[in-house]
């Protein structure tokens, strides 16, 4: 069994990876750190866990595990390696953005976007976790930079839900705020586009063209549904070949040949990949579920292959449709 520790565990990607790794196969809990909540239940946070674990939160970290995840906010991660001299074989999976293009003074943390980087996931120890966004709009382009056939620039909207902005109350995730509502922020500055960025170079090295992202706040928790498109040569029936060849080893990832729904996705791991061809425009529709293929169950994906594990231990989760 591999043992766990997560760090920063009282927050939302804490709360679905203790939602996993309880009925994972292959895994035990060690420890659930909270410098917040120490000595009390993890349910008193967590309710949706009543009646599925004991566990309590610690302030004590306990480096006697096989892996930590350090599920703490931007930065956070940065400071907490930089307290503690942590034993180089111990794994590490970082949620946070810290180290997906920076370095590490010592480590070498591999991206861990299973879909691009599955062989050095396998072998690294220490991964920095993929953004939610970051995942479903790279999902949508990765087949296509690596036949080098992202030749001009891309025009991206994404909608979200409010956990993306994670469990600390703001005012545009207040409840009478975000309902019945939508908003765009961060337009064309988001975060997430300089690993997107990184990634598109590294499947295509002469990719320079500009990603038009649009990011918009939606009246709902969980799900992210990105629109993509771009001018392209390839027929539909040449990017849906294309696509079906480049996800075909990956479990979690599904080419639809009808236009999906955000449900399809919401309390998965899947991600859901949909293509129109309008005149010479190329549409392709990506959704995942913001807190699971694009935080937690990512990060429980690539603890599996890190230790060798079935891939999809712990991730066999069902979407509600109604």
């Amino acid at each position: 069994m591999v043992q766990v520790g997560i760090i920063g565990g009282a927050g939302y990607t804490a709360g679905e990876l203790l939602r996993i790794l309880i009925h994972h196969p292959d895994a035990e809990i060690g420890f659930v750190h909270s410098s917040s909540q120490g000595g009390k239940p993890v349910t008193a946070i967590h309710t949706d866990l009543l009646g599925e674990t004991e566990l309590r939160f610690s302030t004590d970290f306990n480096e006697d595990v096989d892996v930590i995840f350090l599920c703490m906010g931007h930065g956070r991660s940065k400071e907490f390696l930089e307290e503690h001299d942590l034993n180089p074989n111990l794994r590490i999976i970082d949620l946070s953005q810290d180290y997906r293009v920076d370095r590490h003074p010592t480590r070498e943390f591999v991206y861990g976007l299973p879909e691009v980087h599955r062989e050095q996931i396998r072998e690294t120890k220490s991964l920095a976790n993929p953004g939610c966004f970051a995942t479903t709009i790279q999902l949508g382009l990765l087949p296509l930079a690596s036949i080098g056939k992202i030749s001009n620039e891309v025009q991206i909207t994404g909608i979200t839900g409010s956990t993306g902005a994670g469990q600390k109350p703001r005012p545009t995730t207040h409840f009478s705020w975000r309902s019945e509502n939508v908003s765009v922020y961060k337009a064309f500055t988001h975060q997430h586009l300089r690993e997107i960025k990184h990634t598109l170079r590294y499947l295509q090295p002469d990719y320079s063209h500009d990603l038009n992202f649009v990011p918009v706040r939606g009246n709902f928790t969980r799900g992210i549904l990105v629109i993509s498109h771009l001018k392209s040569d390839l027929s539909l029936k040449e990017a849906q070949d294309l696509y079906q060849s480049y996800y075909e080893s990956h479990p979690f990832i599904h080419l639809s040949d009808v236009n999906p729904n955000l449900k399809q996705v919401v309390n998965t791991n899947k991600g859901i990949v949909y293509l129109e061809k309008h005149d010479d425009n190329l549409m392709v529709l990506s959704m995942i579920d913001n807190l699971l293929k694009g935080a937690s169950g990512q990060a429980v994906q690539n603890m599996n292959l890190m230790f060798g594990l079935d891939e999809t231990a712990g991730l066999r989760l069902k979407s509600t449709a109604f």
